[in-house]
């Protein structure tokens, strides 16, 4: 597999792993989101969905310096991205669940497995469907790892779907969870994986909002300027997201 760094245009800061008190002490994903948006230095802003934001912390913080900069030109589509629709959480956890199952450690995928037959079972009550009816991608995911998706459905018989646990507190437990479990696995392409998972998390939350960012120009993050805020005003196109 190539590592051959990737290509970053002029003005386009360069990630690094953690949490940086400044911009002169470098920056992860989710603070330069925040000095998109106009907000305080932070790797928590308002900005973006709170499940969202930890799938992009955790991602930026498991890749290694090559693949990490490939974040970089989703930035800008976080910011404003925080719909209110209480199914954004649920369905992130579908997303993530979905990607980490077949190829986690066997000790994880038991956990993986009832986040997506919960969260299934949660959707469908959310959405005034009828629950038992899984999605195709929750299918296969499933069909991964039967032992897995048998101890996830014992569970679920004894104890019923949880709602709680697709709130976004838990949610984002479950999404860190589930990068880390990624990031682990015995598979060639584990960074590859990570950065899908990104594209796809962005995508899932984007099709929940009414309202698009307005495409922000990279500006290098000087300490002692202040950020100007952007301006999200532009009609989102429906996006409709196959599962």
């Amino acid at each position: 597999m190539s590592r051959r760094a990737p290509f970053v245009p002029d003005g386009v800061p360069v990630l690094s792993r953690g949490r940086h008190r400044s911009p002169r002490k470098g920056a992860c994903f989710m603070e330069m989101a925040s000095f998109l948006a106009g907000e305080r230095w932070s790797d928590h802003p308002s900005c973006t969905h709170p499940v969202l934001a930890t799938l992009a912390r955790c991602v930026n913080d498991m890749l290694d310096e090559t693949h990490r900069q490939r974040l970089v030109t989703m930035i800008p589509e976080v910011v404003g991205l925080n719909p209110d629709d209480p199914r954004v959480a649920t369905a992130l956890v579908l997303t993530a669940a979905r990607a980490a199952l077949p190829i986690s450690a066997e000790e994880r995928q038991n956990v993986m497995a009832l986040a997506i037959l919960n969260a299934e079972g949660v959707l469908a009550e959310q959405d005034g469907r009828s629950p038992g009816q899984l999605s195709e991608a929750s299918r296969k995911a499933l069909t991964s790892s039967p032992a897995a998706e048998r101890w996830a459905r014992i569970h679920l018989a004894r104890m019923g779907f949880n709602a709680a646990a697709v709130r976004p507190p838990m949610a984002a437990k479950v999404v860190a969870l589930a990068v880390d479990g990624i990031a682990r696995a015995c598979v060639d392409d584990p960074e590859d994986r990570l950065v899908t998972l990104l594209r796809d998390g962005i995508d899932v939350v984007a099709a929940f909002a009414p309202l698009a960012p307005t495409p922000v120009a990279w500006v290098s993050p000087e300490p002692t300027s202040a950020p100007r805020a952007a301006d999200p005003t532009t009609d989102r196109q429906a996006r409709t997201v196959a599962r």
